[in-house]
Parts: C-alpha cells; structure tokens; sequence
C-alpha cells in the first residue's frame, strides 16, 4: 500500500518493526534507470544512518544487487550504473537546513520523521522538485509522538479516543493548502483550490498508512524475541511501539502501580550485585522553601534469578556540607552491613555538575563511583526500570521508607518531586547489565555475602 500510494506526501508507519526504513529504501528503486534522478533520506544523525542494522546496514542487502557502489563521506551516496544516486544525509540542527538551499531533490524521504521540525519538513518541501522527468514526492516514516507536530499533521487518520489508526481512513488522500504557517484542509484538490481561489497545483495531497510488527512476517519468523521485546515495554512505551497508539502519554500511574511489587522480610535469592545510586540536592527545609527536592539514594541488588530488590531508600533535605557527611558515612554502613562498594552519583549538564561530581569521586577513594550524565528526559531515564517494575521482577525490603517511596513512584512523572524515581533508575541502569549466571570469580568464596 505504501509502495503503490499516489499521495505527493505518504506517512508511513506509527510502530516499531513493520518495515519503514526497509519501504523507504525500496522506493527510491523505481527512478534508478533515469541518469539524472536523485532521492535523499534524511535522519537526524550520522549515527543514526551508520548505526547497526540501520540505514546504511539495511541499503547494502538491497543496493549492490542492482549494481550500486557506495561512498561514505560527506555523505553516504549509492551510485547506480546509469548514474541515477540515493544519499542518505543527516539534519539536527534547524539552520541545517539551509545547507540545501538551490538543491532538487525529486524524491525527498525522512526516516523517523517526528525527529525533524515542523520547520525544516516544510523547508525542504521547497527543496523538492525536479527537472528529469520524476514527478517531486515525499516519503516518511515514523513512530507515535503525541506531542509532535507529526500528531497534529496526521490527526484526520487518528481515533482522537483511542489513538489508533481509523482502518477506513488508512491510505485515503486529503489535500492541504500551508500559508503563515496554518495548514488548511479540504477533501479534494478542486474543492481547496475553489475554496481559497488558489491554483490546484498548490494543493498538495497527504495521506498516513499505519504498520506494526504484526505486518512483518519476515522479521518475526527470522528474528521472534523482537516480538518479545516490545512485549516487556513498559505500559507506555508498549502502547507507541507495538500497538502504535498516538494519543498515549506519560502520565501518573501508568509507569509504577504499587501492586506491581511485593514487599518482603527477607532477601529470597543470592545477590550477584549490589550499588546505591544517588540524586542529589542541597537544600534544607526553611520557612520560605517547606518542601524543596531532596536527596534520595537507592540501595539496589540484583539477584541470581534475574529479579531486583530495593534494599534500601534514603531521602532527606539537608544542605550541601550535610549531603556530603550523609554520602561518607551511608557507604561505609552499606560496606559493613551489604559489601556494597559501588556507588554512582550523577552529573549534571555544565562544569558546575561535572566539577561537583569529580569531587564526590575524591570524597569517596577506595570505592567504587561511576558517574552517571544526568538526562533532561526523565521518563526516557525511568523507562527501563519501570519495565521491570511492571512485569513484578522489582521487590522491596520491608522498611519505614516503603510508602513515601511508593506514592512518588506512583505520582511519576506528574508528580511534584520524582528525586526516588530518578535514584532507583540510575540503580536499575547501572545493575541491568550484570551476568544472571553466577557471582563473579572473586566473590565465590564469600557464602557470608551471597547467602544474606
């Protein structure tokens, strides 16, 4: 459907795994025998084109078959025998896009377009058209972003209750008509052009054709735990990436539900790592400030089966000699009581973070300190953990901190304070990628340790 669709814009896909990039390049295919055709495939990045079975990985199974040759460098090209090129270039930043001013580009592709401005889409609009004979279009493909301005441009397609695609819309065309910025539609070219006594050629049709893994028969056969993956998505995450929902948002609750763990008296597996894992503040509670962030840190073990436990949390508002006093003297109690030696502390963006890091690193010689980068998107942070969560492979140790941990976790990402959800994450991060198969060779001797 997507291959055969006559819309000058298509918009292809709104969930992972149904073939978007692999369509993409197939489309460029059906101009390689015109010595002066060109397409260019935008990502957002170098990396992103580069990367591992992404675009670049996927042109060289499809490409050299047909007799093309590839550079790398300023941009990836494939060149085809009868001289007919595909580039895949990249675009980050807005005034990029101005590096392609008097480019024609016939065929111009984005590949994950909600990773592109409202603005750059539009400006490269200019930038396609053609002179050998290929009438300009465009192809794009994505994944669901409520708030991106794709949402709102795609919305006719979309169940505003549900946020799935409505099947009796899917690959219909509407016609649209853009001045100052406002996007005008109409159901057919005539009756937008009549409407605005604006010229048909300025009309341009659009339509959105929905995908998902379960269209994909080739990658399911060939590759199953994908499937299976998407499945241990976090609520949210399932729901964009699997099912495809465009309406769906982080919101309270759906991360973290307080019957998605057990609390225990004691630890029910042997322990194959341990860390604790701070977000830190230095505020202390005055008349003025009553309920300022605090530092919460997380005392986090991951267990042979594979399953996490939460040993302990501490969250206090002190101020800033205070914070370094509680760090010192909470390592050394973790050492005497867990043989926990390893400790992350995060880095906020700007040498005042990366200077304040380094000095907990001196603080605390003779342990184990990783430095965390503190991301700006908190729930892209907690999604890994809250994952786990939800699938119940998350328990608690019982302890006076178990309710005041649950509710901020429950509140997240809504609620007022997340400095708990931001501590757990980096814990979860930093233990996720430990062996699940035995205790490392140095420590199994120590039953003392292993059978706590």
């Amino acid at each position: 459907m997507f291959l055969r669709s006559s819309a000058d814009i298509c918009i292809y896909g709104g969930a992972a795994g149904g073939g978007k990039t692999f369509a993409l390049l197939l489309e460029g295919l059906r101009h390689i025998d015109n010595k002066h055709f060109e397409a260019v495939i935008f990502r957002q990045s170098r990396p992103q084109i580069l990367s591992a079975g992404g675009l670049y990985a996927t042109s060289n199974e499809i490409y050299p078959h047909l007799g093309a040759t590839s550079v790398i460098t300023p941009n990836v090209q494939w060149r085809f025998p009868s001289g007919a090129k595909i580039t895949f270039a990249h675009m980050y930043y807005e005034k990029e896009k101005y590096g392609w001013q008097g480019s024609q580009i016939p065929l111009l592709m984005f590949d994950e377009l909600v990773h592109f401005s409202e603005g750059q889409f539009f400006y490269m609009l200019s930038r396609n058209r053609s002179t050998c004979g290929v009438k300009p279009y465009i192809r794009a493909t994505c994944n669901p972003d409520v708030d991106s301005w794709v949402a709102s441009f795609i919305s006719w397609w979309i169940d505003s209750e549900t946020g799935y695609a409505i099947p009796e819309r899917v690959g219909v065309l509407r016609y649209f008509y853009r001045v100052d910025g406002e996007i005008i539609w109409a159901n057919t070219r005539e009756e937008l052009a009549e409407k605005y006594c604006i010229s048909p050629q300025l009309c341009k049709s659009v339509t959105f054709i929905p995908s998902n893994v379960y269209d994909n028969a080739a990658l399911i056969k060939k590759n199953p735990d994908y499937l299976a993956s998407l499945n241990a998505l976090s609520f949210v995450e399932r729901e964009r990436l699997l099912m495809g929902n465009w309406k769906i948002r982080p919101a309270a609750g759906l991360y973290f539900g307080r019957g998605q763990t057990v609390i225990v008296d004691s630890i029910p597996d042997k322990i194959i790592a341990i860390c604790r894992s701070y977000d830190l503040a230095a505020t202390a509670i005055t008349p003025d400030n009553k309920d300022p962030d605090r530092t919460a840190s997380v005392l986090m073990a991951k267990m042979r089966g594979g399953m996490f436990i939460i040993l302990d949390v501490v969250r206090v508002a002190e101020s800033a000699s205070q914070v370094r006093d509680r760090v010192r003297n909470t390592a050394r109690s973790d050492e005497m009581v867990y043989k926990c030696r390893k400790i992350t502390i995060p880095q906020d963006p700007g040498q005042a973070g990366k200077e304040q890091a380094e000095s907990y690193v001196r603080e605390l010689t003779g342990y184990q300190v990783i430095i965390c980068p503190v991301s700006n998107n908190k729930v892209a942070r907690a999604e890994p953990f809250a994952a786990q969560w939800q699938k119940g492979n998350v328990l608690l140790m019982k302890g006076k901190w178990n309710d005041v941990f649950l509710t901020e976790l429950e509140g997240f990402p809504d609620a007022v304070h997340d400095d708990q959800v931001d501590a757990a994450s980096d814990a979860f991060t930093t233990l996720a990628n430990v062996g699940t198969y035995s205790a490392p060779p140095d420590m199994e001797t120590k039953e003392s340790y292993w059978d706590l």
